[in-house]
C-alpha cells in the first residue's frame, strides 16, 4: 500500500470510527466487545482496501462486522465468558434529547439473546429490510421475522413505559 492509499485509509478510519463503533456497540452490547469487533472487522477490511475504496468501504466494513458478530455468537454457544465490568460506559456522547429512552433501550438490549439483539439492530437501527438481514445473517426471512417478533415482545416486557414516552429527534 503506497502513501496515498495509506492516507485515504487513515482518513476514512478517523472519520467513520464513531459511527461504526456505535453499530458495533449495539451489536455486542458491551464496549470492550464492540472495540474487538470493530478491530477484527477492520483487520479483515484493510487487505481489501485497494479494491473496495472506490465502491462503498463503509458498507463493506459493516457487512464484515455483522458477519463477524454472527460468528462470535455462534462460537459463544460453545463457551461463555463473564464480563468483569458489565456497566461499561457508552460509546460516544448523547447530545440530543430522548437520552432516557435510549439509555433504557440500551439496557433492555443487553437482556436480549445475541441473535435477537443483532436482528433488532439490523432491522431498526440500520433500517435494513428483512431479506437483507436474512442474507447477512445466513438464515431465512422467516427466522428473521420470528427473532424480530420475539425480541420486540421481550423489549415491550422490559420497557412498558417506553411506548408512553415522547421521543424527540
Amino acid at each position: 500500500m503506497d502513501e496515498d492509499e495509506r492516507a485515504r485509509l487513515t482518513e476514512f478510519v478517523a472519520s467513520r470510527t464513531p459511527a461504526l463503533m456505535r453499530v458495533a456497540y449495539l451489536l455486542t452490547g458491551d464496549r470492550t466487545a464492540a472495540e474487538d469487533l470493530f478491530q477484527s472487522a477492520l483487520a479483515r477490511t484493510i487487505p481489501k482496501w485497494g479494491t473496495i475504496r472506490h465502491a462503498d468501504p463503509e458498507g463493506y466494513l459493516r457487512v464484515v462486522m455483522y458477519r463477524e458478530q454472527v460468528s462470535w455468537w455462534r462460537r459463544l454457544r460453545r463457551r461463555r465468558e463473564t464480563p468483569l465490568n458489565p456497566a461499561d460506559e457508552p460509546v460516544g456522547g448523547d447530545p440530543s434529547g430522548g437520552s432516557d429512552v435510549r439509555l433504557a433501550m440500551r439496557a433492555a438490549l443487553r437482556h436480549l439473546p445475541p441473535a435477537q439483539r443483532t436482528v433488532v439492530v439490523l432491522r431498526y437501527y440500520e433500517d435494513l429490510p428483512e431479506a437483507r438481514v436474512a442474507e447477512l445473517l445466513g438464515c431465512s426471512v422467516g427466522t428473521v421475522r420470528s427473532r424480530t417478533h420475539r425480541a420486540v415482545s421481550r423489549l415491550r416486557e422490559l420497557l412498558p413505559e417506553v411506548e408512553m414516552l415522547e421521543v424527540r429527534p
